[in-house]
Parts: structure tokens; C-alpha cells; sequence
């Protein structure tokens, strides 16, 4: 066992970073939470060669929530289970504000903080055999790693509040129809795809993809005419960097770009 439950490896130019407390179903811990946040500052800083970073997980199952022995010992200190829920929230925005899009690979259960976990991710790639919900309502809990916010976002008010209130599971194929999951295949190809669609990544430029991710992004935290003037102004200067010069480059003469970014 890992000593803060998470692995950080690299496969060429993506990043790997596995959740390692099988025992406990890869739950998340204040230890976890500073593992997940050291691999991502190293995967994402401005001198790193990783150009995509996939989150996965060892074992059956991708994570079931909170450690609920450390939760159980700090909810009655008020300070410290504040700050409990703050370092996950800066490990969550880290992942959804990463400059490099992050790829979740989910197997078995992800539910509750690890179905949070999951929403914080851009592309989730399922496995079949995979399960996803909350069931904070059914133990008088809250959501409190971003949950109440992204899933709303994501799939609609009242599709969120049937999770929320009813703490079922979907399946997979359900979650791939709700827009949860961008894509299901089975289970023991689970890592080999995940890998491939981040390899694909890794050719892109990684200017372009910061730069769209972070479009879309703001975009959605305002008005539709503040994310087209947001476009607006943003587009003209990206066409003078370099990868636009290469890109350009590459597809009149019928190869593939070699960008240096």
C-alpha cells in the first residue's frame, strides 16, 4: 500500500495518477487529497513534458467517497472538518482547472466523493461494469466536494436532484446516455483505451487545449454573450502563436504537426 494511497507514474507524455487504497475501496483522506494535489502541481507545471493526465484507480473499484474514520473524527471540530472539505475542494479545482485535460478511467463503484471526483475530471472513460451516484441523502450527508454544483451543470436540476434525493446507482450505459460518462467499453480494456485517448491528446497542442478548456469554462460561469466576446478576443491572439504556425504548416503539406508546446 502506498503511504499516502496514490501513485504517480508516467506512460510517454500522459501522466498517470492511480488511487492505491484498495483495502478501503480507494476512498479519499486528507493523505489522499495531498497526494492527488503533489502529482498534479508536478503533471501540470509549466516545465512538465506531460501533455494529458488520467486519473485511475487499482482494484475493483474507482472510490466509494470519503474515509468516512476520518470524517467521523473531525465532525465534531467545526475548524478542522472545514478544512477538511476546503482541501478538497482545492484538490477538485485543481483537477477541473489542470491546463492539461484530465481523463478519469472508472471501474466497479464511484459514488459519492468519488462520483465528485469523477464530475471534477473533463472525459470519463467507463468501464461496463461501472456504478455511479450519491448517496450522501441516504446517511443525512451532504455533498461537500463540488457535487451540488458540477452534477446541476452537467446533466440538468432535475436529474441532479433525482441523485441527489434518491441515492440510487446508475449503470453505465445510463450514465453514457445522461452525459455523465463519454464513453463505456468493457471492463478488462478499461486502461488500454483510457491510455490510447489520452496518447491522442498528448499530439495536440497543448496551448489550444488549455486555452479551449479554459473558453469553455468561463464561458459557462456567465451569459452566452460573455462567452462569445470571451471567444472573440481570445481567438485572434492564439492565431499568432507558434502551434497555429506549425499546425497551418503541417496540413498543406499533408503531415502530421509536430507541435513544441
Amino acid at each position: 500500500m502506498e503511504p499516502n494511497g496514490v501513485v504517480a507514474s508516467r506512460a510517454g507524455d500522459v501522466g498517470v495518477i492511480e488511487l492505491a487504497r484498495v483495502e478501503k475501496f480507494n476512498c479519499l483522506s486528507l493523505a489522499v487529497f495531498a497526494g492527488l494535489e503533489v502529482a498534479l502541481d508536478d503533471f501540470d507545471s509549466s516545465d512538465s513534458s506531460v501533455h494529458a493526465i488520467l486519473i485511475c484507480a487499482q482494484g475493483k473499484n474507482f472510490c466509494t467517497g470519503a474515509d468516512l474514520a476520518e470524517v467521523l473524527e473531525l465532525r465534531t471540530e467545526l475548524a478542522k472538518m472545514q478544512a477538511f472539505i476546503s482541501t478538497a475542494h482545492r484538490v477538485m479545482n485543481r483537477i477541473a482547472h489542470c491546463h492539461r485535460p484530465v481523463v478519469a478511467a472508472c471501474q466497479g463503484l464511484a459514488l459519492a466523493g468519488g462520483f465528485e471526483l469523477m464530475l471534477a475530471c473533463d472525459v470519463v472513460i467507463a468501464a461496463a461494469d461501472a456504478r455511479f451516484g450519491d448517496q450522501h441523502a441516504q446517511y443525512g450527508l451532504l455533498p461537500g466536494f463540488g457535487a451540488s454544483q458540477r452534477l446541476p451543470r452537467l446533466i440538468g436540476l432535475r436529474r441532479a436532484l433525482d441523485l441527489f434525493y434518491s441515492a440510487r446507482w446508475l449503470d453505465a450505459q445510463t450514465a453514457l446516455d445522461w452525459g455523465i460518462v463519454n464513453q463505456v467499453v468493457e471492463p478488462e480494456r478499461l486502461l488500454e483505451v483510457a491510455l490510447d485517448y489520452c496518447g491522442k491528446l498528448a499530439t495536440r497542442s497543448r496551448i489550444g487545449i488549455a486555452t479551449m478548456k479554459r473558453l469553455a469554462i468561463e464561458g459557462l460561469e456567465g451569459t452566452l454573450e460573455t462567452g462569445l466576446m470571451l471567444e472573440e478576443v481570445t481567438v485572434p491572439a492564439g492565431l499568432l502563436e507558434d502551434d497555429v504556425t506549425e499546425g497551418l504548416n503541417a496540413f498543406r503539406s499533408r503531415r502530421a504537426p509536430r507541435f513544441r508546446s
